[in-house]
């Protein structure tokens, strides 16, 4: 039954953001994960290259799949994706485990070598992106009550965007990247009434972000 204000109530009564649809891997999902914030560079990585997997398809497949994604790809250590080659690509594209599309497939692989290179240029990969947290007066309004739809970029995400295209990166689009900000807590997009919002809130009070080198 859904409640006021787009909340939802979960297999267990529990209110919750609509997207978790009732689903226990979504609500496992949002509740531990989703909007808390993330400042080691493996897990960033791994976030984003999964958003980039999802372009297309279910957050719900990408997520069924996760640790056939980290088996695959050396759980998502930049420098020992950094050395996969045309072997492992092929390789890949013959796991029925993971979403087998070579150009993500590839862009993976590339992103990490272009990680890498961030990394040593701006000291880690969760400097880089905690420098693009939106102030507060540039966060729009999440919630659609009429459509039950968010918004699915913000003027941080553009930007973002741009500057990791510009950089090398790839399937790295605004939509993308605002996805890989609400799930690693640059933005917390629970709802008011959802009792994960508080909780997002309060370790996002306790979090001291890394600065980018030289600044």
């Amino acid at each position: 039954m859904e409640l006021a204000d787009g909340l939802v109530a979960g297999t267990d009564g529990r209110a919750r953001c609509w997207w978790s649809s009732g689903l226990v891997d979504y609500e496992a999902y949002h509740d531990a994960e989703w909007g808390r914030p993330v400042t080691e560079d493996r897990r960033l990585f791994e976030k984003l290259c999964l958003e980039g997997f999802q372009s297309g398809l279910s957050w719900l497949t990408i997520l069924r799949k996760r640790e056939n994604f980290r088996r695959a790809f050396a759980n998502f250590e930049p420098a020992a994706v950094a050395e996969f080659g045309d072997a492992d690509i092929e390789r890949l594209l013959g796991d029925a485990g993971i979403v087998r599309h070579r150009g993500k497939i590839a862009s993976t692989i590339n992103n990490a070598r272009r990680a890498l290179d961030l990394i040593g240029t701006e000291g880690s990969l969760a400097a880089y992106v905690w420098s693009f947290e939106p102030a507060a007066a540039e966060r729009p309004t999440r919630f659609d009550r009429a459509a039950l739809t968010a918004a699915s970029t913000s003027p941080a995400s553009i930007r973002m965007s741009k500057d990791l295209k510009k950089r090398g990166w790839s399937f790295v689009g605004p939509t993308t990247v605002y996805a890989f900000m609400q799930a690693m807590g640059l933005v917390n997009d629970h709802l008011e009434g959802c009792p994960c919002r508080s909780e997002a809130l309060k370790l996002r009070a306790e979090l001291v972000p890394p600065v980018r080198r030289g600044r």
